[in-house]
């Protein structure tokens, strides 16, 4: 005979998913609401819905059998209900001496998996205790052998890796949302903030749209009002400051307006052959301030050295582009370094655009893809745009609630015609 003791509970059984799930979620959404107010808005959005969305999310255990230790004991087992023998007096158990072989299972992950009871089941619910990194099961009987031991051992940890397979699967969704209801709840919670603040009005920043310009290439006909919108925080619990930031609807829009240059260089490579970057670096310009025009001066669209096109409100950055040729990865990450060190408000919008003669273009694109995510102050990418832009999440470098958001745009330019002769 063949049986189990020892100090055992059923695993899986003891909280039904949708309900464990769900009251996660809730404890997910209170401790944002129960944040302090000026902590909260001092506090990168990013960041603080990675770290909820890490704290609460299940890291369903795994199961190592491979470094599974046994030990074997004498134990008295009760075989009154064996039919194969008999007894004068069937009132009451009847122990004989017999064997135990205690199993430690090392396990990693969240102990806590072992108590839930996944969405499938099969009412077949293997039992072990649950310690610390260790599952311990025994397997005990009076007539054992070691096949007969190997078989049960096997069978029942073929039993919790099923288990384990259907909290998998139930786990994975559960822990892909988490990110997305974090964000959404620290952003809701926010904008209650910021209206209680007052702060709804502009905070002085305002674009206006050209209405007789001359548009020097042809670009979409669509004219944008900018307005401000509330600023993103600084890690802090003193009192929230507010500073202008530029709205993700015009960012979005001063993008489009940089990526019809691809229908120019293509319509006209003659012109762009031997221009350099600061040449380039005009067209974007002239093009972007013949949609826009400031209150105070008749350019939004301004330049500071060789390669920015700034916005500036109150003397700082609050839209920076660099125009750069392709050298490399490192020279590509020094024009991020460059970007991140113009950072002023506490939250920065950019575009990086990469000019490339180089005739594998793809293999361009493939290494802005590979280098960007290895930069220090990377965070994370905020979506593809196209096969040849991609808009992504830094930080500064002595703040990391300090961000910035970069477009990195790369254009084909046309190649330099080699003088005949050489």
């Amino acid at each position: 005979m063949v049986g189990f003791s020892g100090p055992e509970d059923y695993l899986f059984h003891k909280g039904d998913w949708f309900a464990t799930r769900d009251k996660w979620k809730k404890d997910l959404i209170a401790s944002v609401e129960n944040m302090d107010g000026d902590e909260l808005l001092n506090t990168s959005t990013s960041d603080l819905a990675a770290h909820f969305a890490d704290k609460y999310k299940l890291d369903v255990p795994s199961i190592h059998p491979d470094d599974l230790v046994v030990d074997q004991r004498e134990v008295q087992i009760d075989v009154s209900r064996d039919r194969d023998r008999y007894f004068d007096d069937i009132r009451g158990p009847r122990y004989v001496t017999g064997t135990a072989v205690d199993v430690d299972l090392p396990f990693t992950g969240d102990k806590v998996g072992f108590q839930i009871q996944p969405s499938t089941q099969n009412f077949n619910n293997p039992r072990a205790f649950v310690g610390e990194g260790i599952l311990k099961f025994s397997v005990s009987g009076t007539s054992m052998t070691p096949e007969r031991v190997k078989q049960e051992i096997e069978t029942r940890i073929s039993s919790i890796n099923q288990h384990l397979g259907w909290l998998n699967k139930d786990a994975s969704a559960y822990n892909d949302s988490l990110e997305a209801l974090a964000t959404q709840t620290i952003d809701r919670r926010k904008e209650k903030l910021l209206r209680d603040k007052s702060l709804v009005a502009g905070l002085g920043f305002k674009m206006k749209p050209r209405t007789t310009e001359t548009q020097t290439f042809a670009a979409p006909s669509v004219r944008r009002t900018l307005k401000p919108t509330r600023p993103k925080p600084t890690a802090s619990s003193t009192p929230f400051v507010p500073e202008p930031i530029l709205t993700q609807t015009d960012y979005e829009h001063i993008l489009k307006v940089l990526e019809n240059m691809v229908q120019v260089m293509e319509q006209s490579p003659g012109a762009f052959r031997e221009i350099d970057e600061e040449s380039l670096r005009t067209h974007f310009l002239v093009q972007l301030n013949g949609h826009f025009s400031g209150d105070a001066t008749g350019e939004t669209f301004n330049y500071e050295g060789k390669t920015d096109i700034l916005i500036k409100v109150d003397g700082k950055n609050i839209f920076i582009g660099e125009c750069k040729f392709w050298t490399g990865p490192k020279g590509f990450l020094d024009t991020i370094d460059q970007v991140l060190s113009y950072l002023s408000w506490r939250d920065t919008k950019a575009a990086v655009l990469i000019f490339s003669r180089n005739k594998e273009f793809s293999a361009v694109l493939e290494k802005i893809e590979a280098s960007t995510p290895t930069h220090p102050h990377f965070k994370k990418m905020i979506n593809a745009r196209s096969e040849s832009s991609w808009t992504y999440l830094f930080g500064h470098k002595d703040d990391a609630n300090r961000e910035i958001t970069i477009t990195v745009q790369a254009y084909n330019v046309p190649e330099r015609i080699k003088p005949r002769g050489r």
